[in-house]
């Protein structure tokens, strides 16, 4: 990516939060290992898994940390908390980072002090050439696109960003951790405001499971926590002109339901 890499080499930490998801949590894990930046730690956060989860994670030499509370809000927050490296990193169990994704998330750091986070694309490697390039550009378009304009800010993906952990420190009381009905990664996002630089990298790219937006169920349920987690975060949403106008008053109006629906095939 032709970054400029400082002397200091942050110290990058790791966090996977999971469910039950043991078989694409060892392929992710597989993944990690094989960077040729190592990671400082890696922390999956299972959140009550009944399978063997914690058996893959421990096998693979990752640190286990069990949930405090239900749902994903509660486990990602977990595991940045106890997150000791000088950049946080963030995948889904089935996000398949390539070799240099480290790599590339030191070096975007490195050339920008002031940058708060990163986050980059997903890639459905399990497509079609044809199809993958619809379905990314189809992401980028509602997940980017949609809610970057009404935010007046870049979201973050949870299955490929980094952050400053010092960021993090900031905000950790601010998320709504203990609600397990909210996209993390979106409600992170709109907890950093508009004061905080976030930068969309379209280099950082990992692969994904297309399960995300091809179930019927996941995508009902990803637009019902869209619509919660913008519902969540209506002071956030108002400081736009835009957001105002998707967000009337302390409801969500008819711009908020189409957005809300036209982001849910993005969020899986």
């Amino acid at each position: 990516m032709g970054h400029v890499i400082t002397s200091e080499r942050p110290r990058i930490s790791v966090v996977v939060p999971v469910r039950a998801d043991a078989p694409y949590l060892g392929l992710c894990l597989e993944a990690l290992s094989r960077q040729d930046v190592r990671a400082h730690e890696v922390l999956v956060v299972d959140d009550g898994s009944s399978d063997e989860t914690a058996l893959v994670a421990r096998a693979a030499g990752a640190r286990v940390i069990p949930s405090e509370g239900p749902g994903i809000a509660a486990a990602a927050a977990r595991g940045y908390d106890e997150a000791s490296g000088d950049l946080i990193a963030r995948l889904d169990s089935d996000s398949l980072p390539p070799t240099d994704w480290l790599r590339e998330i030191r070096g975007v750091f490195a050339v920008d002090p002031a940058l708060a986070a990163v986050t980059g694309r997903g890639v459905f490697a399990d497509l079609s050439p044809a199809r993958r390039l619809l379905a990314s550009a189809g992401y980028h378009g509602a997940y980017f696109g949609v809610l970057g304009i009404t935010l007046g800010q870049v979201p973050l993906y949870g299955s490929n960003f980094a952050m400053r952990r010092s960021v993090w420190e900031e905000v950790r009381g601010a998320v709504h951790r203990t609600d397990p009905g909210v996209h993390d990664d979106l409600d992170l996002s709109m907890r950093l405001g508009r004061s905080k630089r976030v930068r969309f990298e379209p280099r950082l790219a990992v692969a994904v499971s297309t399960r995300t937006v091809t179930s019927v169920p996941r995508l009902t349920r990803s637009g019902l926590r869209t619509w919660h987690t913008i519902r969540a975060n209506g002071d956030r949403l108002r400081e736009t002109r835009l957001g105002r106008l998707v967000s009337p008053g302390f409801g969500v109006g008819p711009l908020g339901r189409v957005a809300a629906a036209v982001t849910t095939i993005a969020r899986g």
